[in-house]
């Protein structure tokens, strides 16, 4: 199975949450295909501490990077002005996470599971 790891996940794991760090120890020792993208390594570099962005670090080193590809681009595009012209809205990184997920046909984990299940996207969560 294919996973794409969200920002909250990387970010809760490096804060020490167990609901997180349990689930991506049983992810890794099931065999699952981990993977992040620019949009998730930006997210989770741009704040904290100097030890909480080694940690970061450290978490995000050993997942397969998938980059935001342009067919990926315009469908985030698309759901985004989708979701305004309704009255809603919706953050351009979750966008861009959720487009590049289908494209390879991965599962976003995360504990923002609405902004997600917006596009369409397959979510497993955590509490």
């Amino acid at each position: 199975m294919r996973y794409l790891l969200d920002t909250t996940l990387i970010v809760d794991h490096a804060h020490g949450y167990e609901p997180a760090m349990e689930l991506l120890h049983r992810l890794y020792e099931d065999g699952a295909e981990l993977f992040t993208c620019d949009v998730v390594v930006c997210e989770a570099l741009s704040g904290g501490s100097d030890e909480h962005l080694r940690i970061v670090s450290r978490l995000l080193e050993p997942l397969d990077f998938v980059a935001t590809d342009p067919a990926a681009a315009r469908r985030a595009g698309q759901a985004r002005l989708g979701r305004h012209r309704s009255g809603g809205k919706l953050g351009l990184g979750d966008a861009l996470i959720a487009a590049v997920a289908a494209d390879m046909g991965a599962t976003v984990v995360t504990r923002n599971r609405p902004d997600f299940e917006r596009h369409g996207a397959s979510v497993l969560t955590y509490p």
